[in-house]
């Protein structure tokens, strides 16, 4: 293999360094951070997934006639799984988030169920399902609220020059992100909290008859 000239050295140096001053590692820094971002928010959404049979199997137990509600569930987790997501496309994102919604609100559902029925909530396999699940969607919240940022950051960054003509040299473009009318998704997580009970509506009185005039 021949040598390469001093000339050609010195030029692919200078290059280097030119990409270097125009960002070009920091953009790869940044889409690795991307990378790195997604791939929890996948994995917390997974932890949650693998969390649904077992409480579903346990819930079954006490209220097998809920069964609407438990379908829903089932159904949910089921079309959660059958989407192959690309994150670097904003329908296949779009169509992901949106059925990760359609769970979250079925597990809304069926946990305002099992208010229903006070031998299921304290169940040690419930209790202990509870307390998974509740930290899973506190962790969904926080992986989607971080993943949010490092995206806004990646896609800030190759937009500002002359980092934006180092991402045109090299194909780099914008990440889609999560959409803004799910922010309250982002920022409240589904309610699993069996601690308060909803407090009993008031009984109406009835009426009370007249005093009757003296005669």
């Amino acid at each position: 293999m021949r040598a390469l000239s001093p000339l050609r050295l010195l030029l692919l140096s200078l290059f280097a360094v030119l990409l270097s001053g125009c960002g070009y590692n920091q953009i790869q820094q940044k889409d690795e951070s991307v990378k790195a971002g997604w791939s929890e928010v996948l994995n917390q959404y997974q932890r949650r997934a693998d969390l649904i049979p077992n409480l579903v199997n346990t819930v079954k137990g006490y209220a097998a006639h809920e069964q609407q509600v438990l379908t829903d569930v089932t159904e949910a987790r089921a079309k959660v799984g059958q989407i192959n997501v690309n994150a670097d496309d904003a329908a296949s994102l779009q169509q992901f988030q949106q059925a990760q919604g359609e769970l979250s609100s079925a597990l809304s559902r069926l946990m305002v169920v099992t208010e229903n029925y006070p031998n299921l909530k304290a169940d040690q396999s419930f209790l202990g399902l509870q307390t998974q699940l509740e930290g899973t969607e506190n962790r969904i919240t926080v992986a989607r609220g971080r993943y949010i940022q490092t995206v806004q950051d990646y896609n800030t960054y190759i937009r500002s020059f002359p980092q934006n003509l180092i991402a045109m040299m090299f194909g780099y473009q914008q990440k889609p992100n999560f959409t803004v009318e799910n922010e309250r998704q982002i920022q409240q997580a589904p309610a699993v909290d069996f601690g308060q009970p909803a407090a009993p509506s008031a009984t109406p009185q009835p009426p009370q008859p007249s005093p009757q005039p003296a005669n």
